[in-house]
Parts: structure tokens; C-alpha cells; sequence
């Protein structure tokens, strides 16, 4: 298990410096800032150190000696001043440039998966992941960006100069040095696991919160506030848990290195002391060589801290690319065929399907649709219809046996022009945040002022919206949450109005509409039908007397096929259905 753990934190690195060098000029412009940087800090107590060696006693100091140094230390501290902020704002453009990059793949990757992933996964989860994991990775990043890159090359470069001024001296440092590091990285690997943890803990929060409030009505309405802030609570609690003991041991890195520090630096004292003593070094030596000692040993506490940053930037950068790295949709083929004047004809051939492999669904499943036929699926929730639907659109593929379109298996063609030649209104609505017309126009974007109107004329819509504070301009809020279910329904009636593709699906498209607007709705219908090959399901079976052919339902087949006053008349399991509706 802890190798499978370090193969995967090994991989989620690889793959972050993967994206980092798409920007490697600009790091590398960083690295030699930060050189420049590192240099004339640690230049600095060399001067210092010289400045000191020429105050000899009383009365005998070399003032324009010390001047001049003055004057070189002026110059290198605003240089390296320039370069760290110079530094920094690379630092910055290439950290939020990173995050920018792998966030856009999340979110594309994300149009491309399956519906059985986005069916099986919270979407508080999913949000969570391209929201705040990846905040909390370009936290970590930046601060490895800011203080890694520097304090390595401060370690580096105090060697360098620890050695030039006295040998001896730096291996004392040296030797206390490995303390420090085995510290650090022992707790490194205590506060990945529970970082992970943390940010998987905050996910299933944020799933919660967001299932809470997208369904705030039914919440209030079934009185299940009570239970809702208990689940809220544990899960909370579970993060506070988790997150103390993941802020309680990446806390300890910083005491930790800093008491190794201190012995570094006592060490450094002590002894150069007494090499001051014999001659060895000149005070101005001992001076440099106790702010190497600070300089050294600081790089240590930084570095620490980057490092426990590091791993929850790691962890959660882990969960950003599990959602990259879930399968696509089944890839369209090289050759596959884009649907032009299409007529509708449909045809499906011994099709089975089922969404888990132990429960089966749909077995042996055959029809043949003509062109401009309208076919309604009628029978008790869960025989198969809206999965019908699902795999008309190909929002599934079939497990067995093919559905053709014009002739054409649907698997050889874009999944794009599929869609377009089918105009499909739910019983579940949706609508984006945006102005009305925007909404109405959503499946052709560049549709006329008058074509809007006249489709939601033919909606019945042009009556509500023209009493709406703008007009056609009125901005809608989330998912329309500012008008009545029926109105949103008829929005987006009008929205398939106006696109009026050769194939329609209606999958209760008047189930929230009042009596009356439903049966002129059911006129506009029938109009926009005519001559367009139709999918209507339905559960109130009077709004499908008209229909061609009626399809009979029940786990999964077709039981009774006809129309309506054929399937009456053999008062089987559809007469058992409109009889118990209408007696």
C-alpha cells in the first residue's frame, strides 16, 4: 500500500512539472533571478564582515574604508531587492498560468465524460475538485514557486561562501545539517495522507451544501432541515478532525527544524569563538560566518513549510487528475459520418442494455420508426422509456444489437450532428443564467429577433415573457429560478420551437403545464410534428390518442403495440392502464 501511495504521489508530480514546462523559459528567467537574488544576500555579510575587520580598536577605524563598503552594500541589497520582486511576479504568472491550464482540461475533459459518471458522482464532488482543490493546489504552488526555488539555492550558495571563508567551519554545519532534513521529510509523510483525507472530507461537504441548496424547497417542504444540519454536523466535524490533525503535524515541521537550527547556529558560535581566540578567524570572519548560519538554517524552516504546503497542493492536485484520467465517451471513429438531411427514419435492432451488468433492463428490444411517424412509449416508471430516450440520443451506447438512423448505425456517426437532427424537451427543465431570448436561442445562437418571437408565440410563452420587467431582456437567475416551473417549461418548448429539428423527443414536455395552455400546447404539437418523426412519452395517455403507434411497456419490453383504439380493443395491459385513468 505505501508503494502504490508513493507511485501515485511520484506520477501527480511528474504530471504538475508536465504542465509547469510549457512554461520553462520563464522558469528558468525565475532560477536566475533568484540567483541574483541569493547572491547578493549572501554577499552582503562578506562586506560586513570586512567592514567590521577595519574597526582595528579606539581611535583607529578606517572610516573611508567602511564607506565604500557602505556604498557596494547599498548597491547589491536594492539589486537583489529588484530581482526578488522581479522574481516574484514571474513566480506569480507562472503559478496561476498552471493552474489556469490544468483547471481548462478539468472543465474539458469534464464535456466529455460519459453520463453514467456525472450519474454516479456528487456534483458538490466534481465541484469541489475544480474549485477549491485546485485553489488549494496553486496555494502550494506558489509558495514552492516563491520559497523553494530560493531557499535551495540560499543552502547552495551559503555553502559555497561557508567553504571560501573557512573550511572547517562549514563542515561543522554540514554535519548538524541532515538532522534537519530527516525531520522534515519524516513529517512530510505523515501530512500527505491527511491531506488527502482533508480535501476528500471537504469534497463530500461541499456535495452536501450544494445538494442542500439546489433543493432548498423540498428540504423545507418534507420538514428535513433537522436531519440535514445532523448529516451537515458529522461531516463537518469528520473535517475539523481531519484538518487538526493535518494543520497539528505540518505545525510541527517549523519548531522542529527550528531547534536543529539553533544548534547549528550555537555550534557555529562556540566554536568560531574559540578559533577567534587562537587566530584562526578574524572577528569579521566570525561575524560572516554567524550570518551564514542564520541564512543557512532559515532556508531550512522555509522549506519545511513549503513542503507540508506541498502536500496538500500534491493531494489535491491527486483529485484533479482522477477526474482528467476518468474514461471518455467512447471515442466517435476516424470515418464516422455526419447526419445531413435526415428523414427520420429509425430503426432498432435486437438491443439490449442495462446500466449495471447484474441488473438487467432492456433485452431483445425491437422497432422500425418511418419517417415522420410519431411513436409514444407509454407504461409504469421504470419499464425502460427515458432509457429509450438515453440511447436514441446515444447519451449511452447499446451493450447488444444496434440502433440506426437513416440506415446508419448511430455508433458510426458524430455524436454532434446526432443530436442536432433531434429537438428533445424533459420533463425536467433547465435553463442557464442569462436573458430570456438567450435561453430561447440557446440551440441556435444566431436565430433572428423575429424568429425568437415567433417561437414562443408558437409556445404560448410570448404572452408571459412580454409582461416580464425587460421583456425578451429579462436576465433569468440560476436554472430560472425566478419563474414558475410551467414557465420554464414553456421556455424550453420554445426553444425546440425554434430550432424545429427533422426528429423530436417529448418526455412529459407538458407535465407543469396548466390544463388550458397544455391543450393548445398539444395543437402547437401537433403542427411542429407533422412530418418530423416523434418520441412522445407520456403517463397522461390522453395526450396520445393521436400518436401512429403506441409502444406498451414493461420491464424492459415491448408487451403491446398499436394505436389507441387497436390496444383497447385487446383489453390487455394498456386498457388496464387508460381505464384506471378514466374511470
Amino acid at each position: 500500500m505505501a508503494k502504490m501511495k508513493l507511485s501515485g504521489h511520484k506520477s501527480t508530480l511528474t504530471r504538475i512539472l508536465d504542465f509547469i514546462g510549457v512554461y520553462k523559459w520563464l522558469v528558468v528567467l525565475s532560477l536566475g533571478l533568484a540567483a541574483v537574488y541569493v547572491f547578493a544576500s549572501l554577499y552582503v555579510p562578506i562586506l560586513t564582515g570586512n567592514a567590521v575587520d577595519l574597526i582595528i580598536g579606539p581611535g583607529d577605524v578606517d572610516f573611508d574604508g567602511i564607506f565604500g563598503i557602505l556604498k557596494w552594500i547599498v548597491i547589491i541589497t536594492l539589486t537583489g531587492a529588484a530581482a526578488q520582486w522581479l522574481m516574484n511576479h514571474i513566480n506569480n504568472l507562472i503559478t496561476y498560468r498552471v493552474v489556469r491550464d490544468i483547471r481548462t482540461r478539468a472543465f474539458d475533459h469534464l464535456e466529455t465524460l460519459p453520463l453514467s459518471y456525472l450519474d454516479t458522482h456528487a456534483s458538490g464532488d466534481v465541484i469541489s475538485r475544480l474549485i477549491a482543490d485546485v485553489d488549494q493546489f496553486s496555494e502550494g504552488l506558489l509558495m514552492g514557486f516563491t520559497q523553494l526555488f530560493t531557499g535551495v539555492l540560499t543552502i547552495v550558495g551559503t555553502l559555497c561562501f561557508m567553504f571560501y571563508v573557512n573550511w572547517g567551519m562549514a563542515i561543522v554545519v554540514v554535519c548538524v545539517t541532515p538532522l534537519s532534513l530527516l525531520v522534515a521529510s519524516y513529517i512530510a509523510r505523515k501530512t500527505y495522507a491527511m491531506f488527502q483525507l482533508q480535501s476528500q472530507t471537504r469534497g463530500e461537504l461541499t456535495s452536501l451544501v450544494d445538494e442542500m441548496v439546489g433543493n432548498q424547497k423540498v428540504v423545507q417542504a418534507f420538514g428535513y432541515q433537522d436531519e440535514a444540519q445532523e448529516t451537515f454536523e458529522e461531516i463537518n466535524g469528520r473535517l475539523q478532525k481531519c484538518s487538526l490533525n493535518a494543520i497539528f503535524f505540518s505545525s510541527i515541521t517549523n519548531p522542529a527544524t527550528r531547534f536543529v537550527n539553533s544548534i547549528v547556529y550555537a555550534s557555529v558560535g562556540i566554536i568560531g569563538a574559540f578559533s577567534a581566540i587562537r587566530g584562526v578567524l578574524t572577528v569579521g570572519q566570525l561575524s560572516t560566518f554567524l550570518s551564514y548560519a542564520n541564512q543557512y538554517t532559515k532556508p531550512f524552516n522555509e522549506i519545511s513549510g513549503v513542503v507540508t504546503e506541498l502536500q496538500n497542493a500534491l493531494a489535491c492536485a491527486a483529485r484533479v487528475f482522477e477526474l482528467i484520467d476518468e474514461p471518455s465517451f467512447t471515442p466517435e471513429d476516424v470515418d464516422a459520418v455526419t447526419l445531413t438531411d435526415v428523414s427520420g427514419k429509425v430503426d432498432i435492432q435486437q438491443v439490449d442494455f442495462s446500466y449495471t451488468p447484474d441488473v438487467p433492463l432492456i433485452e431483445n428490444l425491437n422497432l422500425k420508426v418511418q419517417p415522420g411517424q410519431r411513436v409514444a412509449l407509454v407504461g409504469p416508471t421504470g419499464c425502460g422509456k427515458t432509457t429509450i430516450i438515453n440511447l436514441l440520443m446515444r447519451f449511452y451506447d447499446v451493450n447488444k444489437g444496434k440502433i440506426a438512423v437513416d440506415g446508419t448505425d448511430i455508433r458510426h456517426v458524430t455524436r454532434r450532428s446526432l443530436r442536432t437532427n433531434y429537438g428533445m424537451v424533459l420533463q425536467e427543465t433547465w435553463l442557464k443564467s442569462g436573458t430570456v431570448r438567450e435561453n430561447i436561442a440557446y440551440g441556435k445562437p444566431d436565430a433572428t429577433e423575429t424568429e425568437i418571437i415567433q417561437a414562443a408565440k408558437a409556445a404560448h410563452a410570448d404572452s408571459f415573457i412580454r409582461r416580464m420587467p425587460q421583456g425578451y431582456d429579462t436576465v433569468l437567475t440560476e436554472d430560472g429560478g425566478n419563474l414558475s416551473q410551467g414557465q420554464k417549461q414553456l421556455l424550453c418548448i420554445a426553444r425546440v420551437m425554434l430550432c424545429l429539428p427533422p426528429m423530436l423527443i417529448l418526455d412529459e414536455a407538458t407535465s407543469s403545464i396548466d390544463t388550458r395552455t397544455e391543450i393548445r400546447i398539444q395543437k402547437a404539437f401537433t403542427t411542429m410534428m407533422e412530418g418530423r418523426t416523434s418520441f412522445i412519452v407520456a403517463h397522461r395517455l390522453s395526450t396520445i390518442k393521436e400518436a401512429d403507434v403506441i409502444l406498451v411497456m414493461k420491464d424492459g419490453h415491448i408487451i403491446e403495440q398499436g394505436k389507441h383504439e387497436e390496444l383497447l380493443e385487446l383489453n390487455g395491459f394498456y386498457a388496464q392502464l387508460y381505464q384506471s385513468q378514466f374511470s
